[in-house]
């Protein structure tokens, strides 16, 4: 597949820049394979679509305040963005501008006096992997000194940092937050365990490529970085226990999507480990019956998993009929479900 093939036109003034209040408030566009009818309906709608007897896989990451805004030695700013945890204090980070520093270079920021940050080793493509030299863990330093990782196209300031988090966000460690999930509100989750649904939640950790878009012409050549994943024995057991009985898996964002395709591939894998599985056209899904996901930027590996999932051709006509009905796009906008 051509990367190209992952273009399409987008107004600008469509890229949401702020999340909506409700959550739930959300358009949320239907699409039925078997029939191909497409509704427009809203996010608070989801359980209509949802029957007992099916499962709700949704990643409960809680993303980290990882972008931090640092000073070299000779006072030049560098942003680094935290992607991953390495070792207890070494951490793969995304360091902007990247081309005068080098290794074992210190870094402070501003609430510190001392220098915080050591670089250590160059990886390549911006990446370095930096050790915290603070007697705090990570963790604790980036809720100190970090901000929220936002997207480079959202341009509004975000007035609550608890509006790009998940309502089940737990484990922290995203760079992104899995946006699918932004959608749901502690009613919309009472309302789908109502319908008779069972919930499985799984944790991938949102690393590089959600910033990074394919810059290979051929879209095969494009290697995606590898991110953190597992998966509790009891969601496990609960979606083998659904898929016996003929309910659907349902899974809230690609990021959910990956993480079961991996653990039920052919070999299956680990129930917890690192996965650099890239969904283009032509995989074969193992797991997942049903994708709640937003709308995805032109060239990104999201949208080719999406293209997997409903087909390209149908894809791209989802997508036009989207930008005519003004849907919001990314991060904080609208969704679209694909059953």
């Amino acid at each position: 597949m051509l990367t190209s093939e992952l273009d399409y036109h987008l107004p600008p003034e469509l890229i949401a820049q702020h999340p909506l209040v409700p959550r739930d408030s959300s358009r949320l566009m239907v699409w039925e394979r078997a029939s191909g009818r497409l509704q427009h309906r809203k996010m608070r709608d989801l359980p209509a679509f949802l029957s007992p007897g099916d499962i709700l896989a949704y990643n409960e990451s809680r993303v980290l305040r990882a972008r931090v805004f640092a000073r070299k030695p000779t006072g030049g700013r560098v942003e680094i963005l935290f992607l991953r945890r390495r070792q207890a204090k070494i951490w793969e980070a995304l360091l902007k501008p990247s081309a005068r520093l080098s290794e074992g270079m210190r870094l402070e920021v501003d609430t510190e006096s001392e220098p915080v940050f050591e670089l250590q080793r160059r990886l390549g493509e911006g990446r370095w992997l930096v050790r915290n030299r603070s007697r705090l863990a990570t963790g604790e330093l980036l809720e100190q000194v970090g901000e929220m990782p936002l997207p480079p196209y959202i341009r509004e300031k975000l007035r609550e940092p608890e509006r790009y988090q998940t309502v089940y966000a737990r484990e922290p460690g995203s760079a992104a937050a899995p946006t699918a999930g932004l959608h749901f509100t502690e009613e919309l989750i009472s309302d789908i365990k109502a319908q008779g649904v069972a919930l499985a939640p799984v944790t991938l950790h949102v690393g590089l490529d959600t910033f990074r878009p394919v810059s290979e012409d051929d879209l095969s050549l494009h290697a995606i970085h590898s991110e953190s994943y597992s998966v509790p024995a009891g969601s496990y057991k609960a979606i083998l226990e659904a898929k016996l009985r003929g309910g659907r898996v349902v899974a809230v964002g690609t990021t959910a999507v990956r993480t079961l395709e991996t653990v039920f591939s052919e070999p299956p894998r680990p129930l917890a480990g690192d996965t650099d599985l890239f969904i283009t056209p032509g995989f074969r899904f193992r797991a997942v019956d049903a994708l709640l996901t937003n709308f995805h930027l032109p060239r990104s590996t999201l949208l080719a998993l999406v293209m997997a999932f409903a087909g390209e051709d149908e894809t791209r006509r989802l997508y036009g009929e989207a930008v005519r009905e003004r849907y919001r796009f990314f991060s904080f906008g609208d969704a679209m479900l694909l059953l």
